[in-house]
């Protein structure tokens, strides 16, 4: 019996304590877990007075990311990556592979399957003079075949955004060999 009251006081006890007023704020046990501690993640101050520094040291890469494409959108620029710019890769038959893929999708519609200006928007009348890749007046290079995919020229468009930059320079394999298969 002597328990029995125990819990009928404790049922009491839990019900007023239960039933109080929402509107009012109520006791906090872990106030840690309600209001974090704050810190300016840019300033010089932070946590129990550590420095705290969110913006990467210059020069540097992303772990996993690729040297930006810093070569401006003009006519230098174009002819400095024609110029300068190397393709990393190296003419694999997984690269060739990819590059032919991805060349498939987002170029040969307008180039051709063959690299010869000659794809279905060129067939069709939508686009003309679509140049073909081995004309020695253009004199393509792989580093303006990548500008060219940056940044687009004349009708076509940039296509930065819809490639990595390994299928970027994997294109450039494809359109390297193309170009040299057109030539034969």
């Amino acid at each position: 019996m002597k328990h029995f009251k125990l819990i009928i006081a404790l049922v009491i006890f839990a019900s007023i304590v239960s039933c109080n007023d929402k509107r009012t704020p109520q006791v906090q046990y872990m106030p840690d877990m309600y209001e974090s501690v704050p810190y300016d993640a840019n300033g010089v101050e932070g946590i129990k007075g550590k420095a705290v520094n969110s913006k990467p040291v210059a020069g540097t890469i992303a772990r996993g990311g690729h040297p930006a494409y810093d070569i401006p959108n003009t006519l230098e620029g174009y002819n400095k990556a024609k110029a300068e710019l190397k393709n990393p890769l190296e003419a694999t038959e997984a690269n060739l592979e990819n590059g032919k893929a991805m060349y498939t999708i987002y170029c040969a519609t307008c180039h051709g399957n063959k690299g010869d200006g000659q794809g279905v928007l060129s067939q069709r009348e939508k686009f003309e003079g679509i140049p073909r890749y081995d004309d020695a007046a253009r004199n393509i290079t792989e580093g303006s075949i990548y500008h060219v995919i940056m940044y687009g020229k004349n009708l076509m468009g940039s296509h930065a955004s819809q490639l990595t930059y390994n299928e970027r320079w994997q294109i450039v394999h494809y359109v390297e060999k193309l170009r040299t298969d057109l030539a034969k």
